[in-house]
């Protein structure tokens, strides 16, 4: 079952869900706001909600009576949706600003990394993908995001404001048409 196509799909995917590297802006407010950054508190907390949700996500399905094409496809919308507000820099999805709690915790492994939209992705990428394979890309997005969380202070010096605006776009293009193909995959029965 271990396909490096796919891996490398899973990986890519949401690694544009999760927006690391566009979200480095909002990661240098909240170091700046608590002090510092606990890259490994926040990792560990994203990889229990993102591995748990792979596993434990379609039982939850199956208690609302749904099933996994039905929430692809509204996982698909909500990957469009989140697409559009990165090609157009608009927010349409707005968290909980009372959201209270450690910076590494809240808003930064939950709702930022492991938030509706990647949790969605993972069971959208489920009814694509293999499990093995799902699992291994959420492993390598999760490192990247710890590298990333490690090294906020020294990307933000090098690479600036219009290079993240402009990887912010290019992934929102990408996402764009990760959305209609998931959509097309299991929106449409053959």
């Amino acid at each position: 079952m271990l396909d490096f196509k796919e891996i490398f799909s899973v990986t890519l995917i949401l690694f544009s869900v999760i927006d690391i590297l566009g979200s480095i802006p909002f990661i240098i407010i909240i170091r700046k706001r608590e002090g510092r950054i606990h890259a490994e508190k926040a990792t560990i907390i994203s990889a229990i909600l993102m591995v748990g949700f792979l596993f434990l996500g379609q039982s939850i399905l199956k208690l609302f009576g749904l099933d996994v094409a039905s929430f692809a496809v509204a996982g698909s919308i909500v990957i469009f949706i989140v697409a559009m507000e990165m090609i157009l820099g608009i927010t349409l999805i707005k968290d909980d600003p009372d959201a209270k709690g450690s910076g590494s915790i809240v808003p930064l492994a939950f709702p930022l990394i492991a938030g509706a939209g990647t949790l969605t992705t993972i069971l959208s990428l489920r009814a694509v993908y293999a499990e093995l394979n799902v699992l291994i890309g959420i492993l390598v997005n999760l490192i990247i995001v710890y590298i990333v969380l490690r090294s906020s202070v020294w990307l933000e010096r090098v690479l600036g404001k219009s290079a993240f605006a402009v990887l912010r776009r290019v992934f929102g293009v990408i996402l764009l048409a990760i959305a209609v193909k998931i959509f097309k995959d299991n929106a449409f029965f053959h």
